[in-house]
């Protein structure tokens, strides 16, 4: 799968696409991730991407025709989805990750300061957002969309089953079961002796009772 990112902080990613899971997949050829720095599209001396709001108001607003400009030099894949990552978008989940994986390729455009001049939206096939909270850009959000849809590629984790049995896969409200591993006893917290029994039917109906619910919490 192809990822591009438009970013005005490429670099951000520099340690990202370097280290763990996403290393390994980019040197198996897995995925790509590719940036584009959208201030290089900026045609005014000075690479603006950015002007006060019309109507006035707080902070300044990324302009429409530097990341127009920049999509547009995107190389384009026959299976595309383009992505604005925004707080106002619908919300990320499991099954958003796992949709996507359909796509040959995933745009994903990173905001900064206090958002998009709103005709950006015109260009991209839907908005996302990583949660209910505020953050300074989208460079983060994409590394989680990264991350998260990647891992569900096949390849990508050698077990092919590490991806179907946890927290979140199949419904939202499920949390996988407890998980322990060496030492069998620390600090005087044991591991479950049913776990180190031997007997596999125990085990999976230990496991099935375990999971639960996710835990609505706030107000």
């Amino acid at each position: 799968m192809r990822f591009d990112i438009l970013t005005i902080f490429p670099f951000l990613f520099d340690s990202f696409c370097r280290e763990t899971l996403i290393a390994k997949a980019m040197s198996a050829g897995r995925i790509s991730v590719n940036l584009h720095d959208i201030r290089s599209h900026a045609r005014d001396k000075h690479h603006t991407v950015d002007d006060r709001p019309y109507g006035g108001g707080p902070g300044m607003i990324l302009k429409v025709e530097p990341i127009v400009r920049t999509l547009a030099r995107v190389p384009k894949k026959r299976n595309r989805r383009i992505v604005l990552l925004t707080p106002q978008g619908p919300q990320f989940t499991q099954r958003v990750a796992q949709r996507y994986t359909r796509y040959d390729q995933l745009v994903l455009i990173s905001g900064r300061y206090e958002g998009f001049d709103h005709r950006v939206t015109r260009y991209a096939d839907e908005e996302l957002s990583i949660g209910p909270y505020v953050l300074s850009g989208g460079e983060v959000p994409a590394m989680v969309v990264i991350e998260s849809v990647s891992r569900l590629i096949p390849g990508v984790i050698k077990n092919p089953d590490a991806t179907t049995d946890e927290t979140y896969t199949g419904s939202l409200d499920y949390v996988e079961y407890p998980q322990y591993t060496r030492p069998e006893s620390f600090r005087g917290m044991r591991v479950p002796p049913v776990l180190l029994s031997g007997h596999h039917d125990r085990i999976r109906a230990w496991r099935a009772k375990r999971a639960k619910k996710r835990e609505k919490t706030g107000s």
